[in-house]
């Protein structure tokens, strides 16, 4: 944890290449919308949302003439029948749309959509954003090697994310972390260390505490914690290697000193090792459709010449893996970097973590 500026500059938004759009459509990822993000920019006014606290969340309500909204609230539960159910009409009487949100903070600047079901109350969102080619990749990785499978749909120059549902990790750390007991907090630290490898495995970057969600899970006699990412705006873009491990944001202090007071180092070091070997094992079972991804990837224009090389660089010096200084683009370092985590730990055993057999590098 140091004071330095690990980031600085405005990422850019990245179409969609050709072969992209050829995944995503073999994929049934490219489902044809009747609205885009550009149609919801049509608001007329807006009011700022407060939190329970009266805190401004950086969001705002926006609303729409009488006659643009019958056409975009008609158009947005066609989008939720097509993202959570077959695509039919047949739903739309029993949905209302509740409220429009659009954030201005950040690089999406999405649209947060709230559905409700008339019939019972219950109700969830989902997202409207600009396609960003970057942004697409991170939601794939996190689909095949996260714990989590993740629903999205993309056409044209708009994307449709599902809400991850849990507790803003910013939110979390201030209001509920001081009142867990001492096994979730050891069990808080596990999760943490687990979720930095994977974020610095994959290339995903700037998760800080707003940038990802905590989510408890009751089992019969405890709560178990998992964390979640919900920002896959920073995918493989960024030079400094720190960028991608959440222990170097300020933002996750708490957390930090949370593992350092709960784990021996031995401790952390298992961990590591147990998460580096899961996801080499989902790198073997996502089979053709990640070696498509990876390829694509390659080709891709996702970063720019001075962030590739100086990530190649650092990550060289942390694998001295030669074939780094080789990366002519971001996918080739992420495609070395899912290899080398592959070819160095798809057979790592229990037994051998247990006995510490295996070097963390």
């Amino acid at each position: 944890m140091s004071d330095e500026k690990l980031m600085s500059k405005k990422k850019p938004a990245f179409p969609v290449s050709e072969a992209l759009d050829l995944y995503l459509n073999q994929y049934s990822r490219k489902i044809e919308i009747p609205i885009f993000y550009e149609d919801l920019l049509r608001f007329t006014g807006s009011v700022t949302v407060y939190d329970a606290n009266d805190e401004d969340t950086l969001w705002i309500r926006v609303y729409y003439s009488e006659f643009d909204r019958k056409e975009i609230d008609e158009s947005l539960k066609k989008v939720y029948s097509i993202l959570h159910s077959d695509g039919s009409n047949n739903i739309h009487q029993y949905l209302n749309v509740d409220a429009v949100d659009f954030c201005t903070f950040g690089n999406s600047k999405p649209f947060r959509i709230k559905i409700r079901n008339i019939l019972n109350d219950n109700f969830t969102y989902f997202y409207v954003k600009k396609t960003d080619a970057s942004r697409i990749y991170g939601l794939e990785l996190e689909h095949m090697l996260s714990p989590y499978n993740l629903n999205f749909l993309v056409y044209k120059d708009t994307l449709i994310e599902e809400h991850i549902a849990g507790i803003p990790g910013d939110e979390f750390i201030k209001n509920m972390l001081p009142k867990c007991s001492e096994r979730e907090k050891a069990q808080l630290a596990k999760e943490f260390v687990k979720f930095n490898e994977r974020c610095m495995i994959r290339l995903l970057g700037d998760m800080r505490s707003y940038n990802y969600v905590i989510v408890p899970v009751h089992d019969f006699d405890h709560v178990v914690y998992r964390i979640r990412a919900i920002d896959f705006d920073q995918q493989c873009f960024e030079g400094k290697l720190k960028v991608y491990r959440p222990q170097f944001f300020k933002e996750n202090y708490q957390m930090v000193e949370l593992v350092r007071g709960k784990l021996l180092r031995d401790s952390v070091d298992q961990y590591k090792l147990e998460e580096r070997s899961i996801v080499a094992k989902r790198i073997l079972s996502s089979g053709v459709r990640i070696e498509k991804l990876r390829t694509i990837c390659k080709q891709d224009v996702i970063s720019n010449k001075p962030n590739i090389e100086m990530l190649s660089a650092q990550i060289y010096e942390l694998t001295l893996d030669v074939n780094f200084k080789k990366c002519d683009t971001m996918g080739d370092v992420l495609d070395l970097a899912l290899n080398f985590v592959k070819r160095n730990y798809e057979d790592v055993s229990m037994k051998q973590i247990i006995e510490q057999n295996i070097k963390i590098q």
